[in-house]
């Protein structure tokens, strides 16, 4: 149970560790409702978004439903403070308060 507990912390930690994904979890925060793939990345090939959602849904950050025929994003807040209580917390408001958006190419801060 431990070692189940641990790779799914590794796995947050992961998922929330590289700009772009970073980013998507921003947007959907902020938007503070579900949203379309396309709304929580900017110029990026839809290759590379559909590997950074796949590692978010991987790890649990967000799942992904459709819904009158678009793919629509949900940030797992309850379920992700379960597993690492405070991280995604703490990271968010380090991105409110910091002014703080992805530093990469593609990731555009607009909402």
């Amino acid at each position: 149970m431990a070692d189940d507990i641990a790779v799914s912390v590794r796995k947050i930690l992961h998922a929330l560790a590289d700009d772009t994904r970073l980013e998507m979890v921003r947007r959907l925060d902020e938007a503070d409702t579900d949203l379309s793939c396309g709304a929580l990345y900017d110029g990026l090939a839809k290759s590379t978004a559909s590997y950074h959602f796949a590692l978010l849904r991987a790890a649990g950050v967000l799942t992904q439903y459709v819904q009158a025929g678009q793919k629509l994003n949900h940030l797992e807040h309850e379920a992700v403070e379960q597993i690492a209580p405070g991280v995604l917390g703490a990271v968010l408001h380090s991105l409110r308060h910091t002014g703080r958006s992805a530093d990469r190419p593609g990731v555009d801060s607009k909402p």
